[in-house]
């Protein structure tokens, strides 16, 4: 008869479990993220969802050399609750959540994004990427960690893999005008996902893809995949112009985020590009809500407002 996973320190559960996911140093000490930890994340998330009446949940990891094994055993766990699990091998953090959109099941995303290689972690979601973070389930997987995961007594789920790279990609281009003039793009994946993604996607558009650090490598041997360090974006800048690109882009780790740069180099603020595609989206849907993030420039709201939308932070 299955058993209930062991008891947990309090301490050491909440030094990874934050507020929106789990992220901490890979290891097997109490406070790290070991592949028997996040097992018994597994089974208690999957333990929340059938409550919820979810039947599968989808599975997908990043290139750091600790994600696979993580997200296997994550896996085993949501097996071993009776749903089951769909490993969808190395995705972008936004192909998981298409994943669970296009799905309707709740899904797990293993990837310590801008982190160094050391970390790891999960971000959760409910079917349409509804997020699972404090007040929203993770309190719960908090309370079954320490106390320790009930088993399951009934049958076990299932575990298959699934590629939905080129879904995703035809998602993402139903989303926006297909009609732009031939562009040259530099784009610097930093050794993260988007080396994967980027070429599924701009493979389908008249775009000229100049591409820098796309090799999967999650010791990430050319810089830290953060565009947000100016540190991390002065080789793209430099290959912008060199390679006479109209723009470039650099992605983080999981590919969920970009910074851009125009053609000189020169570093374009993400306000202004929230702003211009506020307005453009504006005039296509007016009327419409505009949401922005509580760093945005206080210019954003001022424009959506002007031009009859409603901003939301």
């Amino acid at each position: 008869m299955a058993q209930q996973s062991a008891q947990r320190d309090i301490d050491a559960v909440n030094a990874v479990i934050k507020a929106y996911d789990v992220r901490g140093v890979v290891g097997d000490q109490e406070g790290q993220i070991s592949e028997g930890f996040v097992r018994d994340v597994g089974a208690s998330f999957a333990r929340l969802m059938r409550a919820e009446g979810a039947k599968s949940v989808v599975v997908g990891h990043d290139m750091r050399d600790s994600s696979p094994g993580l997200a296997a055993a994550f896996i085993e766990g949501v097996t071993a609750q009776g749903l089951d699990a769909v490993n969808l091998g190395l995705t972008s953090t936004d192909e998981l959540y298409y994943a669970a959109g296009v799905g309707e099941c709740p899904g797990a995303m293993f990837t310590a994004s801008h982190n160094p290689a050391q970390y790891n972690g999960i971000k959760l979601c409910r079917a349409g990427a509804k997020p699972v973070g404090q007040g929203t389930g993770l309190e719960c997987i908090v309370e079954e960690l320490v106390a320790g995961v009930p088993a399951y007594d009934g049958e076990p789920g299932m575990s298959s893999e699934k590629d939905v790279l080129d879904g995703y990609a035809d998602y993402l281009l139903s989303l926006v005008p297909m009609d732009i003039r031939p562009l040259k793009v530099a784009v610097d994946a930093g050794n993260g996902m988007g080396g994967l993604t980027v070429p599924a996607v701009f493979g389908k558009l008249p775009v000229e893809l100049k591409d820098l650090y796309f090799e999967l490598d999650g010791n990430f041997p050319n810089h830290e995949a953060n565009p947000l360090e100016p540190k991390n974006l002065v080789d793209l800048q430099k290959f912008t112009v060199d390679n006479g690109c109209d723009l470039g882009i650099a992605f983080d780790g999981d590919a969920d985020r970009c910074f851009i740069v125009d053609e000189n180099g020169d570093a374009v603020s993400p306000s202004t590009v929230c702003a211009m595609i506020a307005e453009r989206y504006l005039g296509q849907n007016p009327g419409a809500t505009i949401i922005h993030n509580l760093i945005t420039s206080k210019s954003v709201p001022e424009i959506v407002t002007e031009l009859g939308g409603t901003p939301v932070r």
